[in-house]
């Protein structure tokens, strides 16, 4: 924590905006004790929620965003592609027996008797499996509609991971492919909640395009970020055709990290990234609600900060590069409407611009498309579906928000 004040220590409204969050999200800390502890104590639905703090911090306070209705299917809709997740990526887990499962997963969705033990690479995934049965129960309580989305994205997922399991990332289709299988699925599957909660329209399940984008762009921001962490666990999903243009074997990055060709490396991924974003912004503006818009559009605005950290940044080679906490805070507390969205993503476009390097092979078409996404903000801000002052774009998207 002291550190995470120190980062912030210039930035006076980062530091109320982390002090803000704290104090909003006590209610997490209060569980100091580890999840096996608390799946004995807790309830099918509190202990669902508890899992989902211990899994996943970040993902538990943006959840609370939701309207009340669509709180629990979203909680278990993560926790289950969670559970699978957990299965394709514990790498002492037997292929012979982890390929069939993940295919199959999707059948034991709500079987209370279903469970997995000392599967998992930290403690808490594997009380997850442990204690499947609280999930399978929980579950058993949605509405029909929402479980038929959950099990169908399931299924999809699961025999996606499993093709993906024993194959390597080579091409940029097979990119794209994979970051649809673990994250644009996820998309889609939030659309179908959305749509049959009635928060949103019908239509948007069937969005699967732009859908499918929103979790692309989420995806291949973590993968460039996690290139360290995926290197030491032996595993990588960098694509073959773009790293080989630049080293020839894929440790070299992490040996020579301020190298032109492992920076260029890096920001042909993050230039690749970038062209999901056109589809993302059409997706938030499709949003009505203004719940399921800000749990939407927080993720996709600390991945655009995410993706403007690591741009040409040697430090990827090296760890993992976050952006800072306090940062993160103040995007939480105030991406409230479309008007947030197109001035967080400005800035972090002109932050990407004032790093650029003119001797990187991939600078004119960066720099082509970084222009184009700024025509394409200001076009958004002088929408009529935006509300501002009659002060210029330039003028008003120079005050950060809050």
């Amino acid at each position: 924590m002291i550190k995470d004040i120190y980062a912030s220590v210039i930035r006076p409204r980062e530091l109320v905006a982390m002090l803000k969050v704290k104090l909003g999200s006590k209610e997490q800390a209060r569980n100091k004790l580890p999840l096996s502890e608390l799946a004995l104590k807790f309830d099918d639905k509190a202990f669902c929620y508890a899992a989902l703090n211990k899994v996943s911090r970040s993902f538990a306070i943006v959840i609370q965003q939701l309207p009340e209705k669509l709180k629990d299917p979203v909680c278990l809709f993560y926790l289950i592609l969670r559970a699978l997740d957990t299965l394709e990526d514990d790498m002492k887990f037997d292929s012979e027996k982890k390929l069939p499962l993940l295919r199959t997963f999707y059948l034991h969705i709500g079987d209370e008797n279903w469970s997995m033990h000392n599967v998992g690479d930290t403690d808490d995934y594997r009380t997850l499996l442990a204690h499947y049965s609280k999930i399978a129960r929980f579950y058993n309580t949605l509405d029909p509609d929402y479980q038929n989305v959950i099990a169908d994205i399931t299924n999809k997922m699961g025999n996606g991971m499993a093709d993906y399991a024993l194959k390597k990332v080579h091409t940029l289709e097979d990119y794209d492919k994979y970051c649809h299988y673990v994250a644009g699925l996820v998309g889609m599957g939030l659309s179908g909640l959305f749509a049959v909660s009635g928060y949103e329209n019908d239509t948007l399940k069937e969005e699967f395009r732009i859908s499918n984008s929103m979790g692309l762009f989420l995806q291949k921001t973590n993968i460039i970020r996690d290139y360290h962490e995926d290197l030491f666990l032996g595993r990588s999903f960098w694509p073959t055709e773009i790293w080989t243009q630049y080293a020839s074997h894929f440790d070299r990055f992490a040996n020579a990290p301020d190298a032109p060709n492992s920076l260029a490396c890096l920001n042909h991924l993050v230039l690749d990234t970038l062209r999901h974003i056109p589809d993302c912004m059409a997706y938030m503006r499709k949003l009505h609600n203004k719940q399921v818009f800000r749990f939407c559009a927080i993720p996709q605005v600390m991945a655009m900060a995410t993706l403007a950290e690591v741009y040409n940044n040697p430090k990827v080679f090296k760890g993992v590069v976050k952006i800072r906490k306090g940062l993160a805070s103040k995007l939480m507390l105030y991406t409230n409407d479309m008007n947030a969205v197109v001035k967080s993503f400005r800035r972090f476009i002109f932050a990407m611009l004032d790093k650029t390097n003119p001797q990187d092979p991939n600078f004119p078409q960066l720099y082509h498309q970084l222009s184009q996404i700024l025509i394409l903000l200001e076009n958004i801000y002088k929408s009529p579906e935006i509300h501002h002052s009659a002060a210029s774009f330039e003028q008003v998207l120079m005050v950060e928000p809050g």
